[in-house]
């Protein structure tokens, strides 16, 4: 059943996730009211005119001042696409930060919405709520960020109501460009093996995977289509971790290649890594060593055609987005400009 969607606020408009869907709502004819926090990029350059940029810490404002500012968009539709994810190290203890992010503040800006009068809302969450629900809360139990993931959908999803559907995404491996940020996958996946001779990795495992323009499309269908109180997986191609490290460094050109090694010798080096961090004050949302045994060694894919079923894809022509290993090879090359400086990031 499709139902009304004329005006959407993003929340995290100027993110990456956030830019893309307000591209293809605007495509689509819906009005868009992107709301990014203050000194975040100035993508006015970039989108579409009549698309609405508002520079507002929404993790700050009180309740009642979000409220009046979302009664005044006119809206009917929140997207909440605002982090953190977990490539983000807080000071310790990490659930707190995670869970007063994830939990408390994005219940807060939701609540506001329906306070509003909006009737439809689209919460961003991770695939390993996916997997942590089949695998019997071992996830949230090793790892603050997926407790907090989880939290966040329960807190969520109850403030949902037959006046106010809310409908999570849980999201794989994104990948894909956007003008005015680099991609973070230098920073946060490939520096670990800038000084390496060989990539060693978990064997085993694998991971579903995006584009962003398939996110963007997963968004759009939730708002229009998605039922209250559902959680829909998302993704496009399942991949081995090998074909993943490969694609990448082949799109460098660099001639080293995934190397698999036993994950409980992967989870020793995790072990090293947290204590760095222990030492600094600071904690990942992920316990390194469980991720090497619990999550890097298994295959975490994902069925996409019961989501593009669920979600009506065909009856807007959406296909899940651009081609996943093409995005790839794009997304790491935009990593490195000064190996590729005639190459431009697409929008």
């Amino acid at each position: 059943m499709r139902h009304q969607v004329r005006k959407a606020v993003i929340a995290g408009g100027t993110g990456f996730l956030g830019y893309h869907a307000a591209l293809l709502f605007r495509r689509l004819g819906v009005s868009v009211f992107a709301s990014a926090l203050p000194g975040e990029i100035d993508l006015a350059g970039w989108y579409p005119k009549d698309i609405v940029l508002d520079y507002v810490d929404l993790f700050t404002a009180l309740e009642t001042d979000l409220t009046q500012r979302f009664s005044l968009t006119g809206a009917d539709t929140l997207v909440y696409a605002l982090g953190p994810d977990d490539r983000v190290i807080p000071p310790a203890p990490a659930y707190d930060f995670f869970h007063h992010r994830l939990v408390d503040q994005c219940e807060k800006i939701c609540r506001a919405a329906k306070t509003a009068g909006m009737k439809r809302c689209v919460v961003l969450n991770s695939y390993f709520s996916t997997y942590d629900r089949s695998l019997s809360g071992v996830l949230s139990r090793s790892h603050p960020y997926v407790q907090a993931r989880r939290e966040q959908e329960e807190r969520l999803l109850a403030l949902g109501s037959p006046e106010f559907a809310v409908m999570m995404l849980e999201l794989p491996f994104i990948f894909g460009v956007m003008p005015q940020r680099k991609p973070l996958w230098r920073e946060h996946f490939l520096s670990h093996f800038s000084s390496k001779r060989a990539i060693l990795f978990p064997r085993g495992g694998g991971t579903a995977a995006i584009d962003v323009t398939g996110v963007a499309e997963a968004i759009v269908a939730a708002a229009f289509n998605g039922e209250n109180g559902q959680c829909y997986p998302v993704g496009k191609a399942n991949m081995t971790f090998e074909e993943l490290i490969n694609t990448m460094m082949e799109a460098l050109g660099d001639p080293r290649r995934f190397r698999g090694i036993s994950p409980r010798l992967a989870a020793v080096g995790g072990w090293w890594i947290d204590r760095g961090f222990r030492t600094k004050g600071i904690e990942s949302g992920l316990d390194h060593a469980r991720l090497m045994t619990q999550i890097l060694s298994r295959k975490f894919y994902i069925n996409p055609e019961f989501t593009e079923t669920a979600l009506g894809y065909s009856e807007w022509g959406f296909t899940g987005g651009e081609d996943v290993f093409l995005s790839i090879a794009k997304t790491i090359r935009a990593c490195y400009p000064e190996r590729f400086p005639g190459e431009t990031r697409s929008q």
